[in-house]
Order: structure tokens, then sequence, then C-alpha cells
């Protein structure tokens, strides 16, 4: 599939981050999309091969789609901050993305750690404007803090693999089902928290979701 790349560097809270900008190559960008990486101090990257392929699903899907490295991974200066500079660097992508694209809804997305990260930043109440949805892949319930969700009225999309060892189905089945609406739960037989053996099936379940 055709597609246009473009490397580029942000302003970040902690100075430049590193990231990448995908267009659809065959018409204009129907929404804009931001996908978070896993955790930085466990080799998440925006390279991860979840990333690339929830990425390029919703590019399938029309989006034009920005991923980008946290604080102190890859070319991004900074340091790790435990989670909370994270979220500001998402904030900052996202800004980023909104300005570029200020016509277009916006969808957010993250796997595992970048699952909460995208999930945060979606449901905090000083986003400014509502996202379209959040796809939240492999979201880890081995975090228990997530009073964040309890009051969180965006459109969420929970994709988990069938064997994720970090959030196993039966947990993040109690956790969505705890939810408000509108919520959805997509379970995909899998192998493990990376998708194993399904990462093509991940990619159509994504670009199915429109």
């Amino acid at each position: 599939m055709p597609r246009r790349i473009e490397s580029l560097f942000l302003d970040g809270p902690a100075g430049r981050l590193e990231a990448l900008l995908e267009e659809p190559g065959e018409a204009a960008p129907r929404e804009a999309a931001l996908v978070c990486h896993p955790h930085p101090q466990h080799g998440g990257t925006m390279h991860n091969k979840v990333v690339y392929r929830v990425a390029r699903g919703l590019r399938r899907a029309g989006a034009v789609v920005l991923r980008f490295n946290y604080r102190g991974v890859g070319a991004s200066e900074g340091v790790y901050d435990q989670g909370e500079g994270e979220l500001a660097d998402a904030r900052a992508a996202l800004d980023y993305l909104r300005k570029r694209y200020p016509g277009l809804e916006f969808t957010l997305a993250g796997f595992s750690f970048g699952s909460r990260i995208a999930l945060r930043l979606g449901c905090a109440a000083d986003n400014g404007a509502a996202a379209r949805r959040v796809i939240a892949v492999g979201f880890p319930t081995i975090y228990k803090d997530s009073a964040y969700l309890e009051t969180c009225r965006v459109p969420r999309i929970f994709v988990q693999s069938t064997h994720d060892q970090f959030g196993p189905l039966n947990e993040i089945e109690s956790l969505v089902g705890s939810l408000a609406e509108p919520k959805r739960l997509v379970a995909i037989p899998a192998e493990d928290h990376f998708f194993a053996g399904a990462l093509d099936r991940l990619e159509e379940e994504i670009a199915g979701l429109g």
C-alpha cells in the first residue's frame, strides 16, 4: 500500500521527541491517530512490532498516523519519568497532530504501557476536545490504578490476546464489564501479550474498526 512517511522531531516538555508520521497514500486522511508504544524501560519503542501493526491497520482504515518515542527512547531527549512525563510527551504529540490536521477527528491508541497512556490522555477532563475513540491494545491489568477509567465516557475499544500474561482475559473481561458505556472488548486468539501467531489478525481487526 503506497504511503507517505515523514521522520520528524516534535517539541516535547523535556526536549525534542523523535516521531514518524505516515499518511495514507491513495486518498486524503479521514482521521488522525496517535499511537503510543510500550514501556520504555522494557525495550518499548515506536518501532515495536505490535505498535507497527496497529499503526498500519489504522492507516489502512484511512488515518494519518503519528508514532513517537517517549523521552529518553531512541533519539528523544530526556529521561524516563514514571509514566507522568510520558503522559506529557503524548499530550505534546497529540497537540502537534491536531494542529497539523485541525479539521480531522482524532483517535488515540496504544499498546501495553502505551494503552494506559492513551486511555489516561483520552479520558482526561482537560483534553480540550474529545477523542473519537481510544483503542487500548494489550491493556496490562497488573496495574490496579484504573480509577481514571471509572468516569470516562470516551468510546473505548480494548483489544486483548486470549493468552495475555500481563492482562489475563478473565481480568480484562471483569474490568471492561465494570466500565460505563460506550465500550467494547475484542479478544484475539494469540499465544502471548505480544500477539505471537496473530499479528496479521490484530492488524485486520484494527483496520476493520473503521
